[in-house]
């Protein structure tokens, strides 16, 4: 198995992506809206993927946060409210805001595992602050870091409820980039004592499955390399100070806050620390490049993935979702 997680390139396999992902084995997948058409084809791609190897336990992720991050959209799947809708209304309810941010998580994971995806790439542990890039923004779930746990329990609960395991982002926390890392690499210069409030979250659910790391250079701890390229912050900082011993994923690795060739970036974050390497545009040429350079999945990191995998609950019933729903919207309307 290799230490990836690949993008596929439409709505079903093509034959070089079945005969390549037959033969590298990567440890997961990612969909994006370009894979998606309605739940049959869905359902059909999820079980074609299972299909290549066997796996029952493989990892099918997608980003369906809610608000502006949603691969799968109305008028077939629903709309779903995005982080800043719990933070107001824990401003007048926190125990509502809470059960709301529950409801929803498990609502959301509800239509995920009808369709075959596992792992949903959600909550946001990052705390916004003033004046930074809009790319966190109404995503966020507050400025207060305990709030922010607080709330992504809930989320991480109501995922696991529904059948699917959630993702903690952007290690140790993107909250005050200035810069979208899609588009440049963000420094933060906060020094670290500062810094103690973006890894606040991060620490109160080191117990997550499973996290993703954030292309940000924090100055305080690795002036040279963002945070998915540095052993510095992923053993000191995301494995030693925060205590995560979940599977650590990069954040894409297309994302141009990073230079270089594909494999060679793959190996630069396996090298730092990472468990797995992000790649989505499901561009042969890349993934072919990542397989070739990066060994097998390693021991620690196939146990975490292993363990993270199997703290899945049995969904319940679809039956449940309009209930789920409507609990959260009554509990919403509060704000």
């Amino acid at each position: 198995m290799k230490p990836a997680i690949f993008g596929l390139s439409g709505e079903t396999l093509t034959a070089d992506e079945r005969a390549f992902f037959r033969e590298a084995a990567p440890a997961g997948y990612i969909l994006f809206k370009r894979n998606i058409a309605d739940r049959d084809q869905l359902r059909a791609l999820t079980d074609d993927l299972r299909s290549l190897d066997g796996r029952a336990d493989l990892p099918i992720l997608i980003d369906q946060e809610g608000g502006r991050v949603a691969r799968m959209q109305a008028p077939i799947w629903p709309e779903f409210p995005a982080g800043q809708m719990f933070d107001a209304l824990y401003e007048k309810a926190p125990m509502s805001a809470l059960e709301a941010a529950r409801a929803n998580a498990h609502a959301i994971a509800l239509i995920l595992s009808e369709v075959g995806i596992s792992v949903n790439c959600l909550p946001l542990l990052d705390v916004r602050q003033p004046e930074t890039h809009d790319i966190i923004g109404d995503r966020a779930l507050g400025a207060e870091p305990l709030r922010v746990a607080s709330l992504g329990r809930a989320i991480l609960d109501g995922l696991r409820d529904g059948g699917v395991v959630g993702v903690v982002k952007h290690m140790p926390g993107h909250g005050r980039a200035t810069a979208d890392s899609h588009l440049e690499l963000p420094v933060v210069t906060a020094d670290d004592a500062a810094l103690d409030i973006d890894i606040a979250p991060f620490e109160r659910l080191n117990d997550a499955p499973m996290g993703m790391t954030a292309h940000v250079v924090y100055t305080a701890w690795d002036a040279e390399r963002p945070a998915s390229l540095s052993p510095v912050v992923i053993d000191r900082i995301i494995r030693g100070r925060i205590g995560f011993d979940g599977l650590l994923m990069s954040d894409d690795l297309d994302m141009k806050a990073l230079k270089g060739e594909r494999g060679a970036l793959a190996a630069e974050v396996i090298a730092a620390g990472c468990d797995i390497a992000l790649d989505c545009w499901g561009r042969m040429n890349e993934m072919q490049a990542i397989a070739n350079a990066v060994d097998d999945i390693s021991p620690d990191a196939l146990r975490r993935l292993d363990a993270a995998m199997a703290t899945i609950a049995t969904p319940p019933t679809a039956a449940e979702f309009a209930d789920l729903v409507a609990k959260r919207d009554a509990l919403l309307a509060l704000a």
